[in-house]
């Protein structure tokens, strides 16, 4: 059985999605794709599944009276595929309190910058405003706040004066795929640990050595 059981949101495209599901297929990572669930009707990681073969679910959280129900659904759809870790890919919504606690340190997200720099939505122009000399992508873990959980790992790519807001975010885009997969591999050879030291309250991620 594979060690990474996977559950993957998301809103639009999918190709962080199509990244994961073209390693699992290539054999360089040990994980499975249990379902994946998007909240906006005609998203492209629907057919990007359907077409790997995984099971897919579409749950338009307008459907839903509050965020709180919509989360809560979205837990038992997860559970009952079989998911055991939830991988946002693109996934254009802020999780309940009560979804986080309930998959408590199983959440990953990735962010187009180098967080803590630009959280929140439209990150690379962002940065082209602020007049950035180098972007990237951060996966971390997600807690209760806005891009804000403790951060696995990150690459970063240089910001060209000529960049606009598309081929900023499309050499972004490159390294993302990557790392994505790079960090569920980790969690796959069980090299991500928490850690929490004298000075700071908040936790620490550390990657084992190979």
């Amino acid at each position: 059985m594979p060690t990474l059981r996977l559950g993957i949101l998301a809103s639009g495209n999918g190709s962080n999605l199509q990244a994961i599901l073209d390693a699992i297929g290539a054999g360089t990572l040990d994980a499975k794709v249990k379902i994946v669930i998007a909240n906006v009707p005609g998203a492209k990681a629907l057919e990007r599944a359907a077409t790997a073969g995984v099971v897919t679910a579409l749950m338009p959280h307008q459907k839903y009276p509050d965020r709180t129900s919509f989360d809560a659904a979205l837990s038992q759809t997860l559970e009952a595929a079989g998911a055991e870790w939830v991988v946002l890919a693109g996934f254009m919504r802020v999780l309940s309190p009560g979804f986080i606690a309930r998959h408590h340190r199983r959440i990953l997200n990735i962010h187009p910058a180098l967080l803590p720099s630009f959280p929140g939505a439209h990150a690379q122009a962002q940065a082209l405003a602020y007049g950035a000399k180098i972007s990237g992508c951060t996966v971390h873990f997600v807690d209760e706040g806005v891009d804000c959980g403790p951060i696995i790992a990150q690459r970063a790519v240089p910001v060209e004066t000529d960049d606009s807001v598309a081929s900023l975010s499309a050499r972004i885009l490159r390294e993302e795929h990557q790392l994505y997969v790079q960090v569920l591999r980790w969690l796959a050879a069980d090299r991500v640990h928490w850690n929490s030291d004298s000075d700071s309250t908040r936790p620490k991620i550390s990657i084992e050595p190979a």
